[in-house]
């Protein structure tokens, strides 16, 4: 069904809301029911589409899916993170390419000059880390849409996971998300979080 632009200032339902955020957990433990590679394709073909600056889309993402590269990965991930790491269907490499002005003539035609905007290596390290992260969030939002839970991590030997799998390649790895179908098995009760009136202020 092709999307219908005048109904975009519909809100999406509870039970949408629920899936994507009030009921959605970080998962801990996970079923072994694995996650089909269109999956994977189409949970990228979703997160393309959120926005950076100048549409750099920095992000890189690493898909480990055999025991064996999963194995590789364990060793690098911090004690309380390497089980449920092995026990996940997929781990992702969440990364951020450090070359990504490579592809701006591309990605944003109608500035020819814009690849010029990133000349200097320190402030592109900065525009991808921070477009990264961002897109990163849409990668996991994208992810429970698609029915899919995810478990973010960033206790790992980053300098390890570069040496280890992307050596030869201009990607600096930020984080690990396990993905695939969670159980609730070790699930923590849900944490607080900030009220409106701590956390925002309006002008």
């Amino acid at each position: 069904m092709a999307y219908d632009s005048s109904t975009r200032d519909a809100a999406l339902n509870d039970a949408a809301l629920a899936q994507l955020f009030t009921e959605a957990r970080t998962r801990n433990a996970w079923s072994d029911r694995p996650v089909a590679p269109e999956l994977l394709r189409k949970l990228y073909d979703l997160t393309k589409f959120g926005p950076t600056a100048a549409n750099t889309t920095p992000v890189r993402f690493l898909f480990l899916t055999s025991p064996e590269a999963k194995a590789r990965l364990s060793s690098y991930m911090s004690e309380g993170n390497r089980e449920k790491t092995l026990q996940a269907p997929v781990n992702v490499v969440v990364a951020h390419d450090l070359d990504f002005h490579e592809h701006v003539p591309f990605l944003f035609p109608h500035n020819p000059g814009a690849k010029d905007w990133f000349a200097d290596a320190e402030g592109r390290k900065a525009v991808a880390g921070l477009n990264g992260s961002l897109q990163a969030g849409y990668f996991m939002i994208a992810a429970r849409a698609l029915g899919l839970d995810v478990g973010p991590m960033i206790g790992f030997d980053a300098a390890g996971v570069k040496a280890e799998f992307l050596a030869d390649t201009s990607w600096a790895p930020s984080f690990v998300i396990n993905l695939g179908y969670g159980t609730d098995e070790n699930l923590f009760p849900r944490s607080p979080r900030l009220d409106y009136e701590t956390a925002v202020k309006v002008l």
